[in-house]
């Protein structure tokens, strides 16, 4: 399904990707994993447009990503909830989450359904519909991104950092919703990054770590000793 073959970016003339090259196939979980400044965030700004390659290719089914306009990306089935959230702060929850599938001009019906879907897995953001964004705590915040990711993200996700700043009640929660997420959209694929790699196992199947903007390690995902 997502192909990074060779994956080169530099920005203001320093290389921050060297050669990167990852695989995703259709309903995988994968887990990138480094240090703070490693290249996750770039990898995932990437694959959605947001940086300009100067190096390889990214293929999204085969089809080479740097034909598809940054903004036409999520059309593909593509959501992306970044590391610092990004939501519009005058707008309300209900609008930030809607945003996307609007743009993209879905039709009401299937827009609706859409949202059903995602309340039902985040039923705490039905409560908060109606408060502007910009009045969120860090993990509502959270919260609501990734619902925003999941409106348009029907076929990949792409999560930066997500338990980056939680409290540890909110960090539970989230990968309550992550657990539940993997187990019922299994034809949908997942990357998900972060600095601490126990955080994502139990919701992955392989783990990519990346250094200096390098894949230097590919593996399956250990798996969690019963309680």
């Amino acid at each position: 399904m997502l192909s990074l073959e060779k994956v080169e970016v530099a920005i203001q003339g320093a290389r921050i990707l060297r050669g990167v090259d990852l695989e995703l196939p259709a309903g995988g979980r994968l887990a990138l994993v480094g240090r703070n400044g490693a290249g996750k965030t770039t990898t995932m700004r990437a694959i959605m447009g947001l940086v300009p390659l100067v190096g390889g290719a990214i293929r999204f089914d085969g089809r080479d990503l740097a034909r598809v306009p940054a903004h036409r990306r999520t059309a593909l089935g593509i959501g992306y909830a970044p590391e610092d959230r990004r939501l519009f702060p005058t707008f309300t929850v209900a609008e930030n989450v809607r945003l996307p599938a609007e743009l993209l001009g879905l039709p009401r019906g299937e827009l609706e359904a859409r949202l059903d879907r995602v309340f039902e897995l985040l039923p705490e953001l039905r409560e908060l519909a109606d408060r502007k964004a910009g009045a969120l705590s860090g993990g509502q915040g959270k919260m609501a991104a990734l619902a925003r990711a999941l409106v348009t993200g029907t076929r990949l996700l792409l999560l930066d950092e997500p338990f980056q700043g939680l409290a540890p009640a909110l960090a539970r929660r989230y990968g309550e919703i992550l657990a539940r997420l993997v187990e019922r959209e299994r034809a949908m694929a997942l990357l998900v990054s972060e600095s601490n790699p126990e955080l994502l196992i139990p919701f992955v199947d392989r783990v990519a770590t990346i250094e200096r903007g390098e894949i230097v390690g590919l593996a399956p995902a250990p798996r969690l000793a019963p309680p």
